[in-house]
């Protein structure tokens, strides 16, 4: 009796297609050679890991799904608050403050009675804990770890790692081993912290750099190998590897709502009626009910500034898949410089911070806006229908995951229920 079809996902995060090379991903390079390979494939907007995390689940954009970004403001009384994605505790702050998490199903919630889901992640809670917010499979992370029904689990079963190379390569072993050889779901994720981790406080091409990505090119080989003497026994295993986005290097630090307030279109410095969410080398922009009228003045300042790249403006944001909701009217990519860093890598921004800026990140990684290079992830597919060594110039983005698996899996995955597509196989 043939073994039922799998699918595996190895998510390295912020690790951008162009600095994939033998030199220093081996691994990477070699399951180019006989995947499918998407060479037009894209981010969302905002190019942000929890976001993004919450897309590759539904297979939609943060429009659909409702986890705005990073960063995400949520009403309070007269205006808006801004609070960090990434916190532990936000699941249920998004909860309490809008009635439900996500507004669309996870793969998670989908596989449920299907042979499941298992989450392996080393990024922020926030950006492990969105794959599957409700507790329909199980999601592992070192700030605590959940079953279904989000029951926690014990110290014994938890994922008890450091965030950094070293424990995404023990998280790695555990998965292949737990996940992959002993409890075989329908779907297993593997999410790595690096080289996103390193890239935030190292330049792109320094040694420091390099060595988180050839750290999680090791990782990911560690999977490749795993999923070989899997299917070598005789398993239907589909292999996708990819990152969520790019990085850029910063050029410029903008305390985005202190010149809001400064130009005379916000009360108080900290007042809640106009507030950014920054994002990176992009921000959104919330206003209250009373300060409504200020939206176009707000914009028009934006679009004055040497920082500000695209501005887009309430219906406008359905252009990046985003939506005019709760507060939020004004989304804005940062500027983009021409030019490479100290060691040659192209792609410098303008990033965005509420009040003060932190000099000692100039230089550094970032994403988060459309730009060329944070719009930059890689995807491969190996297995299944996927044609090896062959490319695909197509335009795709890292919606069309979650409608890939479950067309692989054999289960519904009609166009009107994501705002992805499956992948073109051949």
């Amino acid at each position: 009796m043939a073994s039922p079809r799998r699918a595996v996902l190895v998510m390295c995060d912020g690790l951008r297609r162009d600095l994939i090379t033998p030199e220093h991903c081996p691994h990477l390079t070699a399951l180019a050679a006989r995947s499918r390979c998407y060479d037009n494939h894209r981010s969302i907007f905002p190019s942000v890991t929890r976001s993004s995390a919450a897309s590759v689940a539904t297979g939609c954009h943060p429009a659909r799904h409702g986890l705005h970004g990073n960063t995400m403001g949520l009403p309070v009384a007269d205006g808006h608050a801004v609070h960090n994605v990434g916190a532990p505790e936000f699941v249920a702050s998004l909860r309490a403050a809008t009635g439900r998490t996500l507004r669309v199903p996870t793969l998670a919630e989908r596989l449920r009675g299907h042979g499941g889901a298992i989450v392996f992640s080393n990024v922020s809670p926030g950006g492990a804990y969105f794959h599957d917010p409700d507790g329909h499979g199980y999601v592992y992370h070192r700030a605590g770890s959940f079953g279904p029904g989000r029951v926690p689990l014990l110290a014994g079963d938890h994922l008890e790692v450091t965030h950094d190379a070293a424990g995404d390569s023990a998280m790695t072993e555990r998965f292949c081993i737990e996940v992959l050889q002993e409890r075989r779901p329908s779907l297993a994720v593997l999410w790595l912290c690096e080289p996103d981790h390193t890239q935030h406080d190292a330049a792109l091409g320094s040694a420091e750099h390099l060595a988180a990505v050839r750290a999680a090119d090791r990782c990911a080989g560690r999977v490749v190998e795993t999923v070989d003497r899997l299917r070598a026994a005789g398993e239907d295993i589909l292999l996708l590897v990819g990152s969520d986005h790019g990085h850029e290097t910063i050029a410029q630090i903008v305390a985005v709502e202190r010149e809001i307030h400064e130009a005379g279109l916000k009360r108080e410095l900290d007042s809640p009626d106009v507030v950014v969410a920054p994002q990176g080398t992009s921000a959104l922009i919330y206003f209250s009910a009373d300060a409504l009228h200020r939206v176009e003045a707000v914009a028009s300042f934006l679009r004055s500034r040497p920082w500000s790249g695209e501005v887009l403006v309430d219906a406008e944001l359905s252009r990046i898949g985003m939506a005019p909701e709760g507060g939020l009217c004004i989304a804005v990519s940062m500027a983009k410089m021409p030019g490479q860093n100290e060691y040659g890598v192209p792609g410098l921004s303008a990033t965005a911070v509420r009040f003060d800026a932190n000099p000692k990140k100039i230089g550094c990684g970032q994403h988060g806006g459309l730009g060329e290079q944070e719009q930059q992830p890689f995807l491969f597919a190996s297995g299944g229908d996927f044609a090896p060594g062959t490319r695909c110039d197509a335009p795709t983005a890292i919606v069309d995951i979650a409608p890939t698996v479950l067309q692989y899996l054999g289960m519904a995955s009609g166009a009107d229920r994501f705002d992805g597509a499956p992948l073109p196989a051949n």
